[in-house]
């Protein structure tokens, strides 16, 4: 088994620590070191510091978003041959042509799918790339129902900051935090199989494209999200009894 000088490095730049514990937990069946980062400047030190044969980045960041990461990373001759992979919750055409024209080599959607991540690793770094990090042992691979607990436990444990932004927001209109708050959701429910999280993300955060919000439309589908989540954790609970 490769040490950790020699093996595979992946960076994951994503301000979400759910999607951030499940590219860990994907590459967990392999000889990889991933590298993780929730802001676009210190993604930037770690692709330098590490330099990465790979690296997964969120558009949607509140300090340091994706597209400015990627616009830097392409004129830096250390890190400029680097592939990008652009991961987001909102792949409509306006962010798809921003991300490719700012350098990525892919542009894929959340919630992130095996088979896509599999079918764009080996198309970018060749088929050989998953092969040769593949872990010679199979005693720790990770199943389903495990991973699926793994990532509800992360959602849960980062949720009770999420509503307190979205309850502080809410009283004070404060439309930039609510959308990144929804557009996180957006990925993270669908991650961990909650498909109406998912789309209660999707519905905030596109709402505040229209000219005229609808303040009490907002606040109906947050309570929602609050009520799925409350669900949710009831059920986690017996889970574990």
């Amino acid at each position: 088994m490769k040490n950790d000088e020699e093996k595979l490095t992946i960076l994951v730049v994503d301000d979400s620590d759910m999607i951030r514990s499940s590219l860990k937990i994907f590459f967990s069946d392999y000889n990889i070191k991933v590298i993780t980062s929730n802001d676009g400047l210190d993604g930037i030190q770690q692709a330098v510091k590490y330099k990465p044969s790979l690296i997964f980045l969120d558009l949607m960041m509140p300090s340091f978003d994706g597209i400015k990461m990627l616009q830097v990373v392409k004129v830096l001759d250390d890190i400029k041959l680097i592939p990008v992979i652009v991961i987001s919750g909102n792949t409509n055409r306006t962010n798809v042509i921003a991300s490719l024209e700012a350098g990525a080599e892919r542009v894929i959607s959340k919630p992130l799918k095996k088979a896509v991540l599999l079918k764009n690793i080996n198309e970018i770094l060749g088929g050989d790339f998953l092969k040769e990090a593949k872990k010679i042992t199979h005693n720790l691979n990770i199943n389903k129902n495990e991973i699926a607990l793994k990532l509800t436990e992360s959602f849960l444990k980062t949720f009770p900051e999420k509503k307190r932004i979205l309850e502080s927001s809410l009283q004070n209109h404060n439309e930039n935090k609510i959308k990144n708050i929804a557009h996180e959701l957006r990925g993270e429910g669908g991650m961990i199989g909650i498909q109406k999280l998912s789309s209660l993300g999707g519905l905030i955060e596109d709402h505040f494209t229209g000219e005229n919000i609808n303040w009490n439309k907002i606040r109906t589908m947050c309570d929602q999200v609050f009520a799925i989540v409350s669900n949710l954790e009831e059920l986690n609970l017996k889970k574990m009894e």
